[in-house]
């Protein structure tokens, strides 16, 4: 298609204000950009670089952080032209191509939590199997899957979406995501069906998985020792806080197009927001202060 689509941008109020304000937003944004991919490429390459970090727990959180890198360069980097531009346009093919890349990267982040509460399942409850269990080869297989399984079933939806018959060709968004659903002129329900079964298998059954693994540790922690729970802690902690600020993000996702519940402007400039600035930063600063070892590293390297 050729379609070129309007983008009026709800995290700024609209046109007027991208034009009064857009070199500040331009700067602000950058530098925000920056600091994240800084961040997150710190963490990475300090877990590359220390041999003493070559283990399956800090290969998913550089994993994970790498993950968080590539989502923002899908978002910013067109957001930043745009601050730019006089017109805020993207064609619909483009646009087809960061929804792809945006839920493709989004679901990639929950199967990389659930790798690593198993790993932490396996750690803790099975000590004694965990080298025979978590080898190179299946850390290799959890990392293929994590990343190709959602790519391939969100490009499906995606080419799905092309075939569509657009009767609208304007969005109140800072980037796309599946409100082009509602450019469509007929709803699709097989688009309807088979995203809500991608959602399922990607988000629902991880999250599911990864409540039943530490379920299983907080039993095994209640039993044991003041230090094991204290070491267990650490190790656990940081995934479920980005566990649950991930589920609760794109829970909203969820409410506000597929049920096509209006929420106040304020709620989601906020939720816009963690989109594009709290959940990529808050990856780097909960692993590389929660984590003990890397923390150690972060540490020597700024000193």
């Amino acid at each position: 298609m050729e379609e070129n689509l309007n983008v009026t941008y709800l995290i700024l109020g609209g046109h007027m204000e991208v034009e009064k304000y857009r070199h500040i937003y331009f700067i602000m944004f950058l530098i925000v950009y920056l600091l994240i991919i800084c961040s997150n490429c710190t963490i990475v390459y300090l877990i590359w670089k220390h041999q003493n970090l070559h283990e399956p727990k800090y290969i998913f959180i550089a994993a994970l952080l790498l993950n968080s890198v590539l989502f923002t360069t899908n978002i910013y980097p067109k957001l930043l032209i745009d601050f730019l531009s006089e017109k805020q346009i993207i064609s619909y093919d483009a646009c087809l191509v960061q929804f792809a890349l945006f839920y493709s990267l989004g679901f990639a982040e929950f199967l990389l939590l659930a790798a690593m509460a198993y790993d932490r399942y396996v750690s803790i409850c099975k000590p004694l199997q965990y080298p025979t269990i978590m080898r190179k080869r299946t850390i290799s297989i959890f990392l293929a899957l994590a990343w190709l399984l959602p790519a391939c079933q969100v490009a499906s939806i995606a080419k799905m979406c092309a075939n569509e018959k657009l009767c609208s060709f304007t969005l109140t968004v800072i980037f796309c995501k599946n409100t082009i659903y509602k450019l469509f002129c007929v709803t699709s329900r097989a688009i309807t069906s088979f995203g809500l079964f991608i959602l399922v298998n990607a988000v629902v059954f991880p999250v599911i998985f990864i409540i039943f693994t530490y379920t299983k540790i907080l039993m095994i922690c209640y039993r044991s020792s003041g230090d094991f729970r204290k070491k267990a802690a650490q190790n656990c902690l940081p995934h479920l806080l980005v566990l649950i600020n991930y589920f609760f993000l794109f829970a909203y996702d969820v409410i506000t197009v597929r049920l096509e519940y209006d929420f106040p402007k304020i709620a989601r400039f906020i939720m816009a927001l963690q989109l594009v600035l709290y959940n990529p930063l808050l990856n780097p600063l909960v692993y590389g202060l929660k984590m003990k070892d890397i923390y150690k590293h972060l540490k020597s390297l700024i000193c």
